[in-house]
């Protein structure tokens, strides 16, 4: 089995409740110690470690996966990391009953939906005959949260117990795009909806919701609705991303007789034309009354 990863913490001489610049300052001072142009004790591999360490800590979202599951690849901590050492564990023992030498790894293409790559999914794939073998199936098990392009190793599920690559492809979403652990969004309101404001039904990750736009709206804000984006582990009390909803305002093309007539009026007592100041009534006010009539 691979050697056992020590703790990033431990690595780096820090407490777990480290604030950001005592992790900052402690890899700086251990990086000009083994840096490996002046010690050459270990080859450089204390240097890597170090690096690694601070590479997980310093980032927000990859510092509370680790706080949680602990190291994704090896034996340490976590059910990730429980069920990758038994898998290689148990691929060895197979490999050495069969007397055979490990073959070459696989590489294999799975394509996700953008909510099956956002929930997490159990997926069954079939492999193709290795050898005289007959056509295997397996399952794959998506976190929650995966990228497009991730890679997931199955130790010992390839040519002759090489792995297996399988390379994790995300759809692109009719509505949706993904920014980190956000989720965004377009919704096209009309001028009337953005100045007298409106409720909108608005396409979210967990179906659709009801959003209330104020008055005056401007075209290209942007609304925020919290905890409806990415979750960053399984479970449902796991946080999560927010959705973000870019407004845009449509301005009509072709008016009624009626419609020209209003919007005329509505600049006439805006003062946009020559016919007079401006009425001291609010433009919104001006707004309602003249769609009341």
């Amino acid at each position: 089995m691979a050697k056992r990863k020590r703790d990033y913490y431990t690595v780096l001489g820090v407490p777990r409740d480290a604030p950001e610049a005592d992790i900052k300052r402690a890899f700086r001072e251990l990086a000009r110690k083994h840096h490996p142009d002046v010690s050459h004790a270990d080859a450089g591999e204390a240097f890597r470690e170090i690096n690694e360490a601070y590479a997980v800590l310093c980032d927000k979202d990859a510092r509370a996966r680790y706080d949680r599951w602990g190291h994704p690849d090896d034996g340490a901590t976590g059910f990730a990391a429980v069920v990758d050492a038994a898998t290689e564990m148990i691929s060895d023992v197979l490999r050495r009953r069969r007397g055979k030498p490990k073959g070459g790894d696989r590489r294999y293409t799975l394509e996700l939906t953008f909510e099956e790559a956002a929930f997490g999914a159990s997926k069954t794939i079939t492999l193709p005959a290795d050898g005289d073998a007959r056509p295997r199936s397996l399952t794959i098990v998506v976190a929650p949260g995966t990228k497009d392009g991730a890679i997931k190793t199955m130790k010992g599920e390839g040519d002759r117990g090489g792995d297996l690559n399988v390379l994790l492809r995300v759809a692109q979403h009719a509505t949706f795009r993904r920014d980190g652990l956000d989720v965004r969004s377009d919704h096209t309101i009309s001028f009337s909806q953005a100045a007298l404001g409106a409720i909108l039904d608005i396409e979210t990750l967990d179906g659709p919701i009801k959003m209330r736009i104020p008055e005056g709206t401007q075209p290209e804000r942007v609304f925020r609705i919290r905890s409806r984006g990415i979750p960053q582990a399984a479970g449902k009390t796991a946080p999560r991303g927010d959705h973000l909803v870019h407004i845009h305002v449509e301005v009509p093309t072709e008016l009624t007789a009626r419609q020209r007539e209003l919007v005329e009026e509505l600049a006439r007592v805006s003062g946009e034309t020559h016919a007079g100041p401006p009425a001291r009534k609010r433009l919104i006010d001006r707004v309602r009354s003249l769609l009341d009539e």
